[in-house]
């Protein structure tokens, strides 16, 4: 089960992001726009449209938080190999992920002093934006 749903949530993000489906979708809304004269702008002309989107909403929530979910754990199997492989890279670094968002943020606090002030950083930005 846990495969084919992580194929299928693959194969529908990937097409979800594709022209193709925006054209479909903005052609389904086009379409239902150009009948409302045609039902009168009913409630259920109305409740055609929320209905459908709402259920395509949900599922596809599910289905790219998925997606969204093994692509940043790939990342992070990447990042962690790429850590261990570097000599002077500090592994207290691996699995950092799994720590509170308090926690992450006094770990930048502290790379960023270690690094130098903004000032520093920008200079560093604008010689990096001057290379292009």
């Amino acid at each position: 089960m846990d495969k084919f749903f992580a194929a299928l949530s693959h194969r529908v993000a990937s097409w979800a992001g594709q022209p193709l489906a925006f054209i479909l979708a903005s052609s389904v809304v086009l379409v239902w726009i150009t009948t409302g004269p045609l039902f009168d702008y009913s409630d259920t002309w109305q409740l055609v449209i929320n209905t459908g989107t709402t259920i395509v909403t949900f599922l596809m929530v599910f289905l790219i938080q998925n997606a969204q979910n093994r692509d940043g754990s790939a990342i992070q199997a990447k990042l962690d190999e790429l850590i261990r492989a570097v000599d002077n890279a500090r592994n207290d670094f691996i699995g950092i992920e799994h720590l509170t968002e308090d926690e992450l943020q006094r770990i930048k606090a502290v790379l960023e002093k270690e690094c130098g002030d903004d000032a520093a950083h920008h200079r560093a930005i604008e010689r990096l934006l001057e290379r292009r």
